[in-house]
């Protein structure tokens, strides 16, 4: 049984005030959705939290509990029925819907026979100043993979784009301030420019106005009533020759070059999306890209080769797409995997670094091993080797 920490730093009481899956698969075809399928015990190890990751994550618990015994690995999606109780005997709480909302619940530190409901959340935005730090009573981010943000038009096949092919950063920064409002001034059409943003727990978009250094997104900017999902291409209001949002390079590659098509008319939208992987293609999430591809920033390519080959083509062609390790360093980053301090050498708590250690620990934690690196790569993003959870 693991012992609840009584007492709580005060930045953690704090950002907790401020807030209002990955399941065992049972066979080889999977809808998106992959919550557990059955309520996750007290002892087992649960985490929710962003939309970036959540498919990554459904991986690792599938391939980790087909050979380990109990405590079993699951991961809860951002979207879907709400709300959930995240394991046997807990409360309910409101499915949390990205990075922000996944750490807030979290925080909130709720228990059930002397284990945490929350263990972990999944988070494509990294520790900040202002919140609570990696000390005694608060919260650690370990770097899970490499990750990088560009922006998504678009794409020819659905009709084309008034965008340029490449945007610099001072340019995406003033269409998203809404200093530039048409096309023209960036070298594209006389045409309107929609600039989209994810709903306001995305650590996506979040990563993305970070990057272009917009604190704030302009009145022209919409979040389509604060329910635009990330890193999907088939809201209706996407299908539109000026629209421009920002979308995750390895959800991209993994949507287009690992995943199944969707089976239902508007892939996705408003309902999650289904699909049925087979063969060589990722147990978990569908291709709902929809009508986006994504584009260059300042010149250089988020993935090799560049043009990305255009589907559908063969599964060596597919592996070879990969995210341009030098693609502009200002899009590029980590995603996390957020705990609670611990007094230990990476500060991971003891029962969760079988899970969870570095790839420098003895011995490293199983995602970092070379199966959890693999299934990183067919997810799009790039392993750290030596960094990974650190």
């Amino acid at each position: 049984m693991r012992t609840v920490r009584k007492r709580f730093h005060r930045g953690v009481l704090a950002l907790a005030a401020m807030a209002a899956a990955a399941g065992l698969a049972t066979s080889a075809a999977l809808p998106a959705q992959a919550d557990p399928p059955v309520p996750p015990k007290p002892a087992d190890v649960v985490g929710v939290g962003a939309v970036t990751t959540q498919y990554l994550y459904d991986q690792f618990s599938h391939r980790y509990n087909a050979s380990h015994p109990s405590p079993k690995l699951y991961s809860w999606d951002a979207t879907g029925s709400s709300p959930i109780a995240t394991k046997a005997g807990c409360a309910a709480i409101v499915r949390p819907d990205g990075s922000s909302a996944g750490i807030v619940a979290l925080l909130a530190n709720a228990t059930v026979s002397g284990d945490f409901c929350i263990d972990y959340a999944r988070s494509s935005q990294g520790p900040t100043s202002s919140g609570p730090q990696c000390v005694s009573g608060g919260i650690c981010f370990k770097k899970m993979a490499g990750d990088a943000v560009t922006y998504a038009t678009r794409d020819a096949v659905s009709g084309g784009t008034n965008a340029p092919p490449t945007l610099t950063l001072a340019q995406l920064h003033n269409i998203y301030a809404c200093i530039y409002t048409n096309w023209i001034q960036v070298g594209g059409p006389n045409a309107p420019i929609h600039p989209f943003i994810p709903e306001s727990s995305s650590g996506t978009g979040a990563f993305f106005l970070s990057a272009i250094g917009v604190t704030a997104p302009g009145p022209c900017v919409s979040s389509v009533g604060n329910t635009l999902q990330e890193n999907q291409g088939v809201a209706p209001q996407l299908n539109d020759p000026d629209a421009i949002v920002p979308y995750s390079v390895p959800d991209y590659i993994a949507q287009v070059y690992h995943s199944a098509p969707c089976t239902v008319a508007g892939c996705g939208y408003p309902l999650p999306p289904t699909c049925t992987p087979s063969g060589q293609e990722n147990l978990f999430g569908c291709d709902d890209h929809g009508v986006l591809g994504i584009n260059r920033v300042a010149g250089t390519s988020p993935v090799t080769p560049w043009p990305p080959p255009a589907p559908p083509v063969p599964p060596a062609i597919n592996a070879a797409v990969k995210l341009n390790s030098g693609f502009a360093a200002a899009f590029q980053h980590y995603d996390y995997t957020v705990f609670r301090w611990a007094p230990t050498l990476t500060n991971i708590p003891a029962y969760l670094e079988p899970f969870f250690n570095p790839a420098s620990a003895s011995p490293p934690g199983w995602t970092c091993q070379a199966a959890g690196r693999k299934i990183a790569r067919n997810y799009g993003y790039l392993p750290i080797t030596a960094l990974c959870g650190t």
